[in-house]
């Protein structure tokens, strides 16, 4: 089953100096099994912001082993869902967090992440997160 990789653990892998991280060693099991997901918002993320050309077109290329999964419109209907909810609840999170949690929930997908919003939204919405203490160990 795939998982959908949010941005903060792209972010703590993807450092010029990866740190010792549970989250870094549990994407980098996810990209050999090949079960590591991504969404063009959060490639967008990852690549926004860099002053380097080479640098830029150097992790474009990279993430580009990744497909994104596919967004619907229905996906974006959700997430504006899921904000709602959330802040009627006095739930705050980024719009690409809601669009990530609306795509999980439709193809059944965990969210990685290392993000507390999402363990608040989780209290909310019926998302699922993968976390590296409770991944199997090959």
């Amino acid at each position: 089953m795939k998982v959908l990789v949010d941005t903060s653990v792209w972010s703590l892998a993807l450092r010029r100096r990866a740190p010792a991280h549970a989250a870094v060693d549990e994407l980098r099991r996810l990209v050999v099994h090949g079960r590591a997901g991504i969404v063009g918002p959060v490639r967008q993320e990852l690549l926004s912001g860099i002053r380097d050309r080479a640098v830029f077109e150097r992790l474009r290329d990279h993430l580009r082993a990744f497909p994104d999964e596919p967004i619907t419109s229905e996906d974006y209907e959700r997430a504006a869902d899921c904000l709602n909810i959330c802040r009627a609840k006095g739930i705050q999170a980024s719009n690409t967090d809601f669009l990530l949690c609306a795509v999980a929930e439709r193809a059944r997908f965990p969210i990685f992440t290392t993000d507390d919003d999402f363990v608040t939204v989780s209290r909310v919405l019926p998302v699922r997160l993968h976390r590296a203490d409770q991944a199997p160990q090959p």
